[in-house]
Parts: C-alpha cells; structure tokens; sequence
C-alpha cells in the first residue's frame, strides 16, 4: 500500500509513537487575529485518537 504524499508532508511520529500535527488557521488572513492567538498556532500538537487510526492507514502504517 502507498503513503498519501500529502499526509507525510503533514504529519511525523515523535518517540513515544504519538503522531505531530500542524494548526490550522495560520496560513493567511492573519491581520484579525490576535498576537497570542497566531502565536498559540505556531505551536505543534498532537493527533487525537479518534484520528489516530485513520491518519496511520494515510502514513501506510497500519
């Protein structure tokens, strides 16, 4: 089975096997939104577990 290109650009492992994802929101129309708010958005976070499966199957890992 083939990885969707678009979701290894999009995603990584970290150590623990967690998956890292980007935030949303912080590609354009950046002049309404707050200071903190675009700087929460640079943060990275974590992939929920009601994703997680589907996101590993994209990644060809399960």
């Amino acid at each position: 089975m083939k990885t969707n290109s678009g979701a290894k650009k999009r995603f990584a492992l970290t150590g623990s096997g967690k998956i890292k994802r980007k935030h949303a929101f912080k590609s354009h129309i950046l002049t309404k939104k707050t200071k903190k708010q675009k700087r929460n958005l640079t943060h990275f976070s974590t992939v929920a577990k009601a994703d997680r499966n589907s996101v590993l199957s994209l990644l060809a890992m399960k």
